[in-house]
């Protein structure tokens, strides 16, 4: 039977812990974990206030964009972040050429100025569907790290942390070389619990290479399924998938105790990730950016082993008003399962 609103949330949002703003814990929220409610919001003339909504939540952190940085817009803004004591992540494009400079500068200052604890970027798209041959990658590689460049003395001048989310584009390995190459303390990561299964890298790979860099997370679980061209990758409710999520929360905490995980709960179709076709292998030709046999292996070994416990999540055929509804479900899962599993 699925759980009303009314129930979950008398499990998560109204527990003590959510009852009074100096207590909140350390779960946040992304945008895209909310992005139906988000759609329906806008085509009703009423855009969703992330800021609001994860108040009503009982949630600690909000990771959202701003609509308007003029001095009045900024001033509510951070008037709001304050009354729900929240932390606070912005998205903003990073600069592609110098000329792009000044407006990176007075983006991060409104960031700033707005409370912000750091700003949130996500640089690539999914390497294995947006490359057909390894210059391509390469060439998209060496943007994303002449933008970091030309963003870090800004960055640098406002104290203002850019967490680069490992978003399908590089493995672990050639992230966090690079990350030691910008060698700056306010250049780090937004680590994604799931994303670089999708790379072939456990999730424990990842994390041991990442977690050093990590300013902020994106939690979620992950469910894994075969199908004919390799496997299928989907996020679930917390306690549904192959993550060890007490573990890699305790490991977190041990780089930073006050992290702030931002619950990102997708409810979308299942990704397709086809490692059984060429094209998956075009980026990983290079013997700078090698794909380890071995690698495959495991990653297959988990899809093996680990059959889903429900069926993956879909919303195909349901209408846009089922949709947010599953959305809303799945996200009240995660922060009850958050709450009493995770101290979260």
């Amino acid at each position: 039977m699925m759980l009303s609103r009314r129930h979950l949330l008398a499990g998560a949002v109204l527990s003590p812990l959510a009852a009074n703003a100096e207590t909140k814990s350390q779960l946040g929220a992304a945008p895209t974990g909310f992005s139906l409610r988000m759609a329906a919001a806008r085509k009703s003339g009423k855009p969703l206030n992330m800021l609001e909504y994860c108040n009503s939540l009982g949630l600690s952190g909000a990771e959202t964009s701003l609509t308007s940085t003029d001095r009045t817009s900024i001033l509510t803004f951070r008037t709001l972040v304050e009354t729900y004591n929240m932390r606070l992540v912005l998205n903003t494009p990073l600069p592609k050429t110098p000329n792009d400079v000044s407006k990176f500068d007075a983006a991060v200052k409104a960031c700033s100025d707005c409370g912000a604890v750091a700003i949130h970027a996500a640089l690539t798209a999914r390497r294995y569907e947006q490359f057909d041959n390894f210059a391509a990658f390469q060439a998209s590689f060496q943007q994303n790290q002449k933008s970091v460049e030309l963003a870090e003395p800004i960055l640098r001048k406002y104290r203002m942390k850019l967490a680069i989310e490992n978003h399908k584009g590089w493995r672990a390995a050639e992230q966090a070389a690079w990350l030691r190459r910008v060698s700056s303390e306010w250049v780090g990561v937004c680590f994604d619990f799931g994303n670089n299964i999708s790379l072939c890298e456990t999730p424990e790979q990842t994390l041991n290479l990442l977690a050093a860099f990590t300013f902020f997370c994106h939690i979620k679980d992950m469910g894994v399924e075969s199908y004919k061209d390799g496997f299928l990758l989907s996020e679930v409710p917390f306690g549904e998938g192959v993550l060890d999520l007490k573990g890699m929360v305790q490991t977190l905490r041990q780089r930073d105790p006050n992290m702030l995980f931002c619950l990102e709960m997708i409810t979308r179709e299942p990704l397709q990730i086809p490692v059984f076709t060429d094209k998956y292998w075009v980026t990983f030709q290079d013997s700078a950016s090698p794909l380890p046999g071995r690698d495959l292996a495991r990653v297959l070994e988990l899809v093996r082993d680990h059959p889903p416990k429900n069926p993956l999540p879909r919303i195909a055929g349901l209408s846009a008003e089922e949709q947010v509804k599953l959305e809303e479900t799945n996200n009240l899962k995660c922060i009850a399962y958050a709450r009493e599993h995770l101290d979260l």
